[in-house]
């Protein structure tokens, strides 16, 4: 991707990420039951990738870059699983705001500590005090946001 389209990319990706909450909310306030909800959603990831792969199935992974993936990389999907299910039947009762003040600050704070110890094979970026006063300054955001 061009450079000068990775925080745009970024911005719109989290932007249309609080759509996907209310829209899940929503998803499951019709379907009713949460997995049901969740398989929905899920398959129409899962069909969009999946298409998405037949038209662009180019590179493939070598054999060494599977045998050195860390058993814990295929995952991923399963951990944002949690997410959506939190969205699907939570957003509708703290509304997009709380939920997603929540969601951000939780990702932050993790993503510092991820940083600072070099977790998940992650390039460390030392916790300076100026990265702690932003985590800190977006729990108190969001205790406003939730409060208020």
């Amino acid at each position: 991707m061009n450079p000068v389209w990775m925080i745009p990319f970024i911005i719109l990706g989290g932007a249309l990420q609080t759509c996907g909450a209310a829209m899940n909310g929503q998803l499951y306030k019709h379907i009713v039951n949460p997995w049901l909800a969740s398989a929905i959603s899920f398959a129409l990831i899962t069909i969009f990738f999946i298409a998405a792969f037949m038209i662009m199935p180019r590179p493939l992974p070598a054999a060494k870059d599977i045998a050195s993936m860390p058993w814990w990389a295929v995952i991923g999907g399963l951990v944002g699983a949690v997410q959506v299910y939190a969205g699907l039947t939570l957003v509708n009762r703290v509304g997009a705001g709380t939920f997603m003040g929540f969601t951000v600050t939780a990702a932050l704070i993790m993503s510092l500590l991820i940083d600072h110890f070099g977790w998940l094979r992650v390039t460390p970026h030392p916790l300076t005090g100026w990265r702690a006063l932003g985590g800190l300054l977006m729990v108190c955001g969001v205790a406003l946001i939730a409060r208020f």
